[in-house]
């Protein structure tokens, strides 16, 4: 044993561990000030009204303040109207949306001449909509979002409406103006928080959909250990303890390529049972399943997909390659999937690991077909491109590392160094 042998796997743990912190504790800390292009719609429907003589939309009012003072460059805010803002919630394209209904102006002059006037009213109403379906995490930012932006418009609004209605009466009939009408004209507007399409609790307030995920991936990547410690040591390549005792038969010589053939044929053969597993295992729990059929194919070609760019990577780097799928569909993959905390709310390093991450292509398909009807545009075709994509650089990877080391005769021997 040399000092090497000892100073070596402290290094590598420390360099694991630093980038293990800053992935996990860059994603979850500080959101608010990683907030970047947050997808908000806002719709204003408001048809305005004729007050005092002067054709007036409050609404127009409203949206060109929250257009001006939302900021850009944390909130992605779309004008839009209210059929392109249902069309974005139901594909995720939006996290929420802002409506101002088309009778706004018209109550707003009602509840301000209820101020002097008897007879019972209602305040104008501004409904905010999240989108849970999105994630859980993704409904309290929006809602920190409107309650910000909101607030400066319940103020304008209070105060413009108090000085209309101070005008109309004057400086004699103000005095008159009871205490509650006053609070009224202060708080005019009545802010309505409401989920678009909730979903039920066997949902888990969208959580399932992450969980599903993780086990999908995880039915890949430890299957895919599992199966090439196993398979080796069937093979001869690798000795196998059971306890106290010791097993390892004598190498077969099977080619690097055939040996990687036979994980992969184990992994794809055990790939629809473990989805069907899981398939099964939700109906049992009560997880709502609106496309079964078409979640077990995915879960099927996401294992197989997982399994053998696993099996690929420990076929090219060997006993390194347990690193490197660590790293790779674990410690960058979780904080990058979006599964919990939206990708608009992680800093920027994180956010731009998710092109090509694994868990999020995996997230983006499950998620649409869990909880947005299995919508293309929800992110199911996003998710089976990418996955198809990952599966072929895995057996790409695979195919050409083992073929090149049998070529050149780098056999799987126990005197092979390099092997």
């Amino acid at each position: 044993m040399t000092v090497r042998n000892f100073t070596a796997p402290v290094a590598l743990l420390t360099v694991f561990a630093a980038l293990l912190a800053t992935m996990y504790l860059g994603y979850a800390s500080n959101t608010e000030k990683n907030l970047h292009d947050f997808p908000v719609a806002l719709v204003n429907q408001d048809l305005g009204d004729v007050i005092d003589g002067t054709p007036t939309n409050i609404g127009d009012q409203i949206t060109d303040g929250l257009v001006a003072g939302i900021p850009a460059d944390k909130v992605d805010l779309r004008v839009v109207g209210i059929a392109s803002a249902r069309a974005q919630l139901e594909n995720g394209q939006v996290y929420g949306a802002i409506v101002i209904p088309s009778d706004f102006t018209k109550r707003l002059a009602i509840l301000g001449a209820a101020a002097v006037l008897p007879g019972d009213v209602e305040r104008p109403v501004i409904t905010v909509q999240s989108n849970p379906r999105i994630g859980p995490y993704t409904a309290g930012i929006m809602s920190r979002i409107a309650d910000r932006a909101l607030a400066q418009v319940q103020q304008t609004v209070g105060k413009n409406l108090a000085e209309r209605v101070n005008t109309a009466v004057g400086p004699d009939g103000a005095a008159q103006i009871s205490g509650a009408a006053r609070l009224a004209i202060a708080d005019p507007v009545h802010i309505v928080d409401v989920p678009f399409r909730p979903m039920s609790d066997g949902a888990g307030q969208g959580l399932v959909a992450f969980f599903y995920t993780l086990i999908l991936l995880l039915a890949g990547f430890t299957g895919a250990m599992i199966i090439h410690t196993l398979i080796d040591s069937v093979l001869g390549f690798t000795p196998t303890e059971y306890g106290p005792w010791f097993v390892h038969p004598p190498a077969t010589g099977t080619s690097r390529l055939r040996t990687l053939l036979i994980k992969w044929a184990v992994i794809g053969t055990a790939a629809p049972l473990l989805s069907g597993v899981f398939l099964g295992t939700a109906k049992i729990l009560g997880v709502p399943l609106t496309s079964p059929l078409l979640l077990w194919l995915y879960g099927t070609l996401a294992i197989i997909a997982v399994g053998f760019t696993a099996l690929s990577v420990l076929a090219t780097f060997g006993t390194a390659g347990l690193m490197v799928n660590l790293v790779l569909f674990v410690v960058l993959g979780l904080p990058s999937s979006a599964a919990t905390v939206p990708l608009e709310a992680v800093p920027t390093y994180i956010a731009a690991l998710a092109r090509f991450e694994p868990m999020h292509q995996i997230y983006l398909a499950v998620r649409a077909i869990l909880f947005f009807d299995g919508r293309a545009e929800a992110g199911l075709s996003q998710g089976i491109w990418m996955t198809l994509v990952g599966l072929a650089v895995g057996i790409t990877l695979g195919v050409a590392a083992t073929f090149a080391y049998d070529r050149r005769g780098l056999h799987r021997t126990a005197g092979d160094a390099k092997g």
